[in-house]
């Protein structure tokens, strides 16, 4: 690791130049291991539609793996507003999947980041039916498409 901490201190002494008081508790979830933040003001850290949360998730994430593309990302999460965005997201997704299996046409999905598109990956890796593609680009935020698979 670069930066010659662990994941959750890197996370504490981002929080502590940032003037902010906050807990933070290493959980390992279904997506990964995640550093779970308990604070008295969990929208700063939030920010609008998650954007805070995203870019402190990005900038914590490539701290930790600089020089190191071995390193497991982190999931950085705040009152558990992730957990529950993802929850969303997966609702959407399937209905996006529904739509490919049922009329064969590919379901182009919105820009994400590259935490969510790897969240929609994992979902479909080991479908049989549904395969996921990201769009070939070194933009931030990426389009993925959901395609039938095929033999």
């Amino acid at each position: 690791m670069a930066s010659g901490y662990t994941p959750k201190e890197t996370l504490e002494r981002l929080l502590e130049h940032l003037g902010l008081t906050a807990e933070v508790c290493e959980e390992q979830r279904p997506c990964g291991p995640t550093l779970h933040i308990l604070t008295a003001e969990p929208s700063r850290l939030i920010g609008k539609n998650g954007r805070v949360l995203d870019d402190l998730q990005y900038l914590l994430n490539h701290v930790i793996s600089s020089g190191n593309d071995d390193i497991q990302h982190v999931t950085v999460d705040v009152e558990n507003y992730r957990q529950e965005q993802y929850a969303e997201l997966l609702k959407k997704i399937a209905v996006h999947a529904a739509r490919v299996k049922a009329s064969g046409e590919d379901a182009v999905l919105w820009p994400m980041n590259s935490f969510d598109r790897r969240l929609v990956h994992h979902q479909f890796a080991s479908d049989p039916d549904i395969v996921s593609v990201s769009e070939p680009t070194d933009a931030r935020l990426k389009r993925v498409t959901l395609k039938r698979r095929t033999a």
